[in-house]
């Protein structure tokens, strides 16, 4: 298969389950949201070590945020139920509730499987900074929240966030004849993938270049360099993955509410990598299915 010139490889991504949490952070301005959410989403590109895999989603219009003032939705994945409330809480807790002039609430939109959503408190415990002087909003939201003092006035926090089913390590490769190419297609990706709502891309500016492989040659370490796709190690080992020409690889690696979102996601970054000069092909990342039960083939998403 073709797509604008470019080979797109017979081959499909492996994804796994993660349960998943999406706040809206709201702020005097769509600057300082921003900053709330470059900050709340920081350390959090991959579970193998990182306490979430976290990231921003979609801006959200002043016109539809519970309080009218600039918003963006934040997704934050992580893999065992008993840890997300926590780890959410934290990051709200260390890093909104200290940026000037924000307020959060629940944005929970979709989830893989709605009948197993609950809720973890984000307000409810946070309002404990308060001191007693916090203060439960009556009649303001038709769901319960907290006015909390802090120095530039008032921190407001809704009490519980939904928390549903998602999948996590979606993913394809562009696969290019030079740094610059890559880059620039992997780029133009993002850009691409930033419009589709209720997705992330995790890895510093959506973009991995340090694709892992399962298990390692060092006893103590659970993932490793994705060897079969350095274009340094070609000529060294003898499953290389890559061709003469190949000098570049980048992975772009999606967490998602949905199969749906996740599918379109992978669908129209694609479209756009291969519209940039000097991509060799399009793969994707797997394990022979023995990393998750979520398999996505290209073909079929791009068909």
């Amino acid at each position: 298969m073709e797509l604008n010139g470019v080979e797109i490889e017979d081959t499909y991504c492996e994804a796994f389950g993660s349960f998943l949490s999406r706040i809206i952070v709201t702020a005097k301005n769509e600057k300082w949201a921003k900053i709330a959410a470059q900050v709340a989403t920081g350390y959090g590109t991959s579970t193998i070590h990182c306490d979430a895999e976290a990231g921003f989603d979609v801006l959200i219009p002043a016109d539809q945020t519970p309080d009218k003032r600039p918003g963006v939705a934040l997704m934050f994945f992580v893999g065992k139920k008993e840890k997300i409330g926590n780890v959410v809480m934290n990051r709200l807790g260390q890093c909104v509730l200290t940026c000037p002039t924000t307020a959060c609430f629940d944005g929970m939109k979709e989830s893989l499987d709605p009948s197993k959503v609950f809720e973890i408190k984000i307000g409810a415990n946070l309002r404990y900074f308060g001191d007693k002087f916090e203060e439960k909003i009556e009649g303001t939201y038709d769901f319960e929240a907290w006015r909390i003092p802090v120095m530039d006035g008032e921190f407001i926090c809704q009490s519980l966030a939904k928390v549903g089913k998602g999948i996590a390590g979606g993913n394809f490769l562009i696969i290019a004849k030079d740094q610059d190419s890559g880059l620039a297609a992997a780029e133009k990706a993002i850009e691409a993938i930033n419009n589709v709502e209720n997705v992330i891309a995790p890895f510093p500016g959506g973009i991995a270049r340090s694709g892992s492989k399962v298990g390692s040659k060092y006893s103590f370490l659970n993932a490793s360099t994705n060897d079969r796709y350095c274009p340094t190690l070609r000529t060294k080992i003898e499953n290389s993955a890559l061709k003469e020409g190949d000098n570049c690889v980048y992975e772009v690696i999606l967490d998602g509410a949905t199969e749906d979102a996740i599918k379109k996601a992978i669908k129209v970054g694609i479209e756009a990598a291969v519209t940039v000069p000097g991509v060799n092909r399009i793969s994707a990342g797997n394990y022979g299915g023995k990393l998750g039960k979520f398999l996505y083939k290209l073909h079929e998403i791009l068909g």
